[in-house]
Parts: structure tokens; sequence; C-alpha cells
């Protein structure tokens, strides 16, 4: 890898750190060159502004989302792959934490960003309902067209909200931990209890004693 690019996926690192450390309005470009002990200059070499490193990180964490979230070929759904589907759903949440934070702001200063967000949740919305057909079809979930449109829609709200939830509750926002993160992800498990087939059921019952975090410790 030539040395440029090797500078460029440094500052693409840092940036995502101070962003999930501090919040992405709280972190400038001078912020990010200082911590990496480079001039401006040379940032903006590589990054033509902020926006610019914003734009690498979603499409990041894009591409990551794309590749887990869809139906395997040439098999039927298990209990297994719903444990994989929310690990690594809270695994791309906590990586890419400051997006889900800042995600209005973000949309609303970049057009492009945007128009590509769109696209990108229409996908997600799109994977998650066959994700959700192939556990019916696998006999572990019992639901309906329309059960499952709404649970797909609740689902993605409740993720797509968790962070700010968060930071509205606690009194010191900048605590986040993959464990209150793990609290989000079994609030969509808790909302396909309901639906869990009576075959799929303890499987299901043991997989949200794993994931569930106490109320004291999101609130606290």
């Amino acid at each position: 890898m030539a040395p440029k690019n090797k500078t460029r996926d440094r500052i693409v690192e840092a940036s995502l750190e101070l962003f999930n450390a501090q919040g992405e309005r709280s972190v400038t470009t001078n912020h990010i060159a200082a911590h990496l002990g480079m001039s401006p200059g040379n940032l903006y070499y590589h990054f033509r502004n902020k926006q610019a490193i914003v734009a690498e990180l979603f499409a990041e964490y894009e591409s990551r989302v794309d590749t887990f979230l869809r139906v395997p070929e040439g098999r039927a759904l298990t209990v297994a792959d719903k444990s994989f589907y929310l690990e690594a759903l809270l695994a791309a949440m906590w990586h890419y934490r400051f997006l889900h934070r800042d995600l209005e702001h973000l949309l609303e200063i970049d057009a492009e960003l945007a128009e590509r967000y769109r696209a990108f949740a229409h996908r997600c919305l799109q994977g998650a309902t066959e994700i959700y057909r192939g556990f019916v079809a696998a006999d572990i979930l019992a639901m309906n067209d329309q059960q499952i449109e709404a649970l797909v829609l609740n689902s993605w709200i409740i993720l797509t909200s968790w962070v700010r939830f968060l930071c509205t509750v606690r009194s010191s926002p900048g605590d986040l931990s993959e464990e209150l993160m793990r609290r989000g992800v079994y609030q969509i498990l808790a909302l396909e209890g309901g639906y869990a087939t009576e075959a799929a059921r303890d499987a299901v019952q043991a997989l949200l004693q794993r994931l569930h975090v106490p109320m004291d410790a999101v609130i606290g």
C-alpha cells in the first residue's frame, strides 16, 4: 500500500475514533490533524473537508451491513442465524455509533449522503423483510406479510434511534458501551418474541436471556 493510502487510512481511523468519542459536531478537521500530529494542509490533501471523511466512513458502514443483511443461499434459516444477524448488527452499530448519534444533522448538511442513505435504508428494509420471510418459512416465526412489514419498520426505528435515545436518558451521554448497545438489539428480539413458534420458543428465549441488559443499566 502506498504511503498516501496509509495516511488516508490513518485519517479515517482517527476520525472514527474522535467522532465516536465526542460526536461528529464537536470534532473539526483541525482536531483530527492535531490528533494525528499532521498539518491541516496534509489532511486536506487527502480529504477536501470533514463531510468527505464522513462519506468515507458511511461507505464502510454501508458495505459492512450490505455484506451480512441477506438470506443465506441454498439452506433454510435457523435460530443460530437470528443470533448471527443480531450480533452483526450490534457490532456494526457499535463500531460506527457516531453515524446514528448525529444522523439527521449529517444528512441535512450533505444532500449526496442523504440520497445514498435513503437507498441504503431501502435495501436494509428489503433485506430485513426477506430475512423475516425466511424465518417464517423455516417455522421459527409465525407471521403474515402485514406483521412482517410492521416488525421490519419497528426494528429499523429502534436500531437507527437507539444511540440518540441513550444520549437523552443518560446523565453522561459520552459513556456509551457495547453493553448498552446490546439492549437495543434485545429490544428488536423482544418485539419478535410473541411470534416465535412452539418449536423455536426455547431457543429464542435463551437468546433473549443472553442479550438482556437491565433497565437500570440503560438509564443510569
